[in-house]
């Protein structure tokens, strides 16, 4: 299980209390419609060895829920620690998704990758947000223990 610096308390608080066993309920921002955080894949299957296959292993997906195509270009995705994944020019189709993975990759239709070489989500807690290009915060999705790795933010 990998943590950034930040969490090593929580860690051994939570070791103290017991182990961990399930996820807390993912919050989410309400949407109605148009453009929103799906899926979230913070802890990538298998050992986290910083490979590029364990990386993009990690990934984020956003959809599209309106009738129409929407712009990304100047779209953020953050996380608590401040990684930011800015999209250049890229258009979501109305009902469509996609995801952007944290490792390295050729960019392609419904795939984005964020270049990293270091791991973005904490499998202990964490939250996304996709925030406007005007700064604004459209969406967000947090979770806060370690489970099956993946959170709904529907």
């Amino acid at each position: 299980m990998r943590i950034r610096s930040a969490a090593p308390a929580a860690l051994v608080a939570a070791a103290l209390a017991g182990p961990l066993l399930a996820v807390a309920p993912a919050s989410a921002a309400a949407h109605q419609s148009g453009l929103h955080l799906g899926y979230i894949q913070y802890d990538s299957p298998g050992s986290d060895n910083r490979s590029n296959g364990s990386l993009n292993g990690e990934w984020v997906n956003i959809h599209n829920n309106s009738r129409s195509a929407v712009q990304l270009k100047g779209y953020k995705l953050k996380d608590n620690t401040g990684y930011t994944y800015t999209f250049g020019s890229y258009k979501i189709g109305a009902g469509k998704t996609v995801k952007v993975r944290t490792g390295k990759g050729a960019n392609a239709a419904g795939v984005r990758y964020w270049g990293r070489g270091s791991y973005v989500w904490n499998n202990t807690g964490d939250k996304a947000r996709l925030i406007k290009p005007s700064g604004a915060q459209l969406d967000s999705c947090s979770w806060s223990r370690l489970g099956s790795g993946g959170v709904s933010c529907h």
